[in-house]
């Protein structure tokens, strides 16, 4: 695991590089011209959080309208929906399992334009879409996914931004942005403030993770994490749903990772973190400043909120791995947990 996360500045680079970047740029072109009027994403586990910042993208950026699929409505229930003038996306690490595979075909013989984003061109999922994203990330050495998650968010970064310019080719503005974030994400990894918080955490029994946002799907995939590798129960919400109720569970006993970046999505959960401060909620924020109300702070360099994402989690992977290590398990080796999940 920790061999993956260190691999990820390399993998930012590499589906940066002329090749793969062209490649995503030619696919987001043959969905501009296709010109869709909403688009629907099917996922699992933490290629569906991957799947959540794009619908943000997605609303954000292109202003369409986005829904998650179910796949059991189509494999259980026998469900056909009328998909033709969709975008419908299939994120999967493995591109194996065949519910999300399904999905696709269905979509595909309603008249759907079907992508698939995979780390594996081969596979089921990207052999049944009309079109495919390679993300590149190569070999996943743990069951825990760390950088094909990252190699995910920039893959279907450039393809939305690809499609918002209508012919795949970033502004310059945004290409020189996105060109820094291998070099952000080292330094992101060169700071090691999480050995002090992981032996802080060793204890607890439950933890609550937090965000907006484009920050929303990062909080939920860190409690995944946290969930894999210390089986430590962990909620994710967003911002807004904590303060509809779970906030009554916190207090000084239940430590909170509240993601806080620049923006809208940032400035709300300013109000959020001060809220939890006054119950003496134990509150770690990741951002690039200090935040009221909060107990300490993951460092990540300042970037635009929408790129955010991909610096935010590195620190709450590493977070998750000292964490696992400090509790005497085996992050590389999670009990009942394989590489490949294939559900129908």
């Amino acid at each position: 695991m920790a061999a993956d996360i260190a691999e990820q500045p390399a993998g930012y680079a590499r589906l940066l590089d002329d090749e793969h970047a062209t490649a995503i740029a030619e696919v987001a072109a043959q969905v501009a011209a296709r010109r869709p009027r909403h688009v629907v994403f099917v996922g699992r586990g933490t290629s569906d959080h991957a799947a959540l910042y794009a619908a943000y993208l997605t609303e954000i950026r292109l202003g369409l309208p986005v829904a998650s699929a179910s796949p059991s409505a189509i494999t259980l229930f026998g469900a056909r929906p009328d998909l033709s003038d969709a975008l419908v996306i299939g994120v999967s690490q493995s591109g194996g399992s065949p519910d999300l595979t399904a999905v696709l075909d269905v979509a595909r013989a309603s008249g759907a334009l079907t992508l698939a984003v995979t780390n594996n061109p081969s596979s089921p999922l990207a052999t049944s879409a009309e079109l495919s994203i390679d993300v590149a990330a190569g070999h996943e050495r743990a069951v825990a996914a760390t950088k094909t998650y990252t190699a995910e968010l920039l893959a279907l970064l450039l393809l939305i931004e690809g499609v918002r310019a209508g012919d795949g080719r970033l502004p310059a503005e945004e290409r020189a942005a996105i060109a820094a974030l291998p070099e952000l994400a080292e330094k992101t990894l060169a700071d090691d403030g999480v050995t002090e918080l992981a032996r802080r955490y060793r204890f607890a029994a439950r933890m609550v993770t937090t965000g907006r946002g484009y920050a929303y799907p990062t909080a939920r995939e860190t409690a995944l994490k946290l969930m894999e590798t210390s089986y430590l129960p962990s909620l994710a919400f967003s911002g807004a749903d904590l303060l509809h109720g779970p906030l009554a569970m916190t207090d000084p006993d239940v430590p909170v990772l509240a993601v806080v970046g620049s923006g809208p999505g940032g400035q709300s959960m300013r109000d959020v973190v001060t809220r939890l401060g006054e119950r003496r909620a134990d509150v770690v924020t990741v951002g690039a400043e200090d935040v009221p109300g909060a107990a300490g702070r993951l460092a990540v360099p300042a970037v635009d909120e929408k790129y955010a994402p991909l610096l935010d989690i590195l620190p709450l992977q590493k977070l998750a791995l000292a964490l696992a290590l400090t509790r005497g398990e085996d992050p590389d080796a999670p009990r009942g947990l394989k590489k490949v999940t294939e559900t129908i």
